[in-house]
């Protein structure tokens, strides 16, 4: 009997887990969901938290309440002014209505498809009225802003709210991107080849002006010292004439030794003079009288000297030079 009993109980309590399993359910905060009588909407639970449902007549259909994307495809665009743009965009949308939304398009796949079309539209609706620059640089937020509005127009009918609509690339196309970056490369080049042009041209001109400073200022340095040379040789001329000029022969004395000194100075020197040549007129005589008429002048003035031996007057040889043979009679 007490077996019976606990048996039913338990019966009991499966038959109710089952049955509430297939009468309530939860709605999450996330979520909102329509519930639906033999595929027919009954009501909408929108706030988050237990309900319920007939078993077996009702359903409930969960749709998600918070913002969702929408990742297009890249695609080619034609501007305004006949520039072939690749636009790549994206979507954030909501479902506003979820009645209208089951009613249009069921589940969010199809609801995405939809919307890949509207905006596919959309985008070429707004940019192909729009310049380059202006999709690229100038107006991008206000062509971002049609587009939500003309998507909006179109997604109503579905129950969905689009957010915001953002472009994410909007290039040329690989061709035109590698013809352009050349024609900028040969703009580049040309700007560098004139600049270093320029900068040659600079460079010479300042070279030239250096040098003819250099020139300049050379000639002027040659010039002033050529000019203090001069006055230096004319007071070296002026002292040395007043000095010599007190002493005539000790003038000619010292010229004498310098002519010596500067004659004499190589080891392998050889001269070929005569014996009376004025030139070894300190040689012969001490006090510089030669034979001839001159010296008897010279001894006149200077008084009676005493004639060198005679083979004093003979002609100076190198030395190690070999005396000449004596004649065979």
């Amino acid at each position: 009997m007490k077996r019976a009993a606990l048996t039913l109980i338990l019966l009991l309590i499966g038959i109710l887990a089952v049955g509430a399993y297939l009468t309530l359910f939860t709605v999450h905060q996330t979520q909102q969901a329509l519930v639906l009588e033999f595929g027919k909407p009954k009501r909408l639970i929108t706030k988050p938290g237990l309900n319920y449902k007939i078993p077996f007549i009702q359903n409930a259909v969960f749709f998600d309440k918070r913002l969702l994307d929408l990742d297009s495809a890249p695609q080619e665009v034609i501007a305004a002014d006949q520039k072939r743009l690749v636009v790549d965009a994206f979507a954030r949308w909501r479902i506003a209505n979820p009645l209208l939304f089951y009613q249009a398009v069921s589940n969010e796949y199809n609801a995405r498809t939809q919307l890949s079309n509207y905006l596919e539209a959309a985008l070429r609706r707004v940019l192909g009225a729009a310049s380059f620059e202006a999709v690229v640089r100038d107006d991008r937020n206000e062509l971002m802003r049609k587009i939500t509005g003309q998507m909006n127009e179109n997604s109503k009918a579905l129950g969905i709210t689009v957010v915001d609509v953002r472009i994410k690339r909007a290039d040329l196309p690989e061709a035109n991107s590698l013809a352009i970056f050349r024609r900028m490369q040969t703009e580049r080049q040309r700007e560098a080849a004139e600049i270093r042009a320029e900068g040659e041209e600079a460079s010479r001109r300042i070279r030239a002006n250096a040098d003819r400073q250099v020139t300049v200022v050379k000639a002027d340095a040659t010039g002033e010292s050529e000019r203090i040379r001069g006055t230096g040789d004319a007071e070296k001329n002026r002292v040395f004439a007043e000095a010599f000029g007190k002493d005539p022969d000790f003038f000619s004395f010292y010229r004498s030794m310098q002519a010596y000194e500067g004659a004499l100075k190589s080891t392998d020197t050889r001269m070929l003079l005569s014996p009376d040549s004025q030139f070894f007129q300190y040689f012969n005589d001490s006090a510089g009288a030669t034979n001839g008429p001159s010296s008897s002048r010279a001894k006149g003035d200077r008084g009676a000297r005493a004639q060198p031996p005679a083979e004093d007057t003979s002609s100076v040889r190198e030395a190690g030079t070999p005396e000449p043979a004596p004649a065979t009679p």
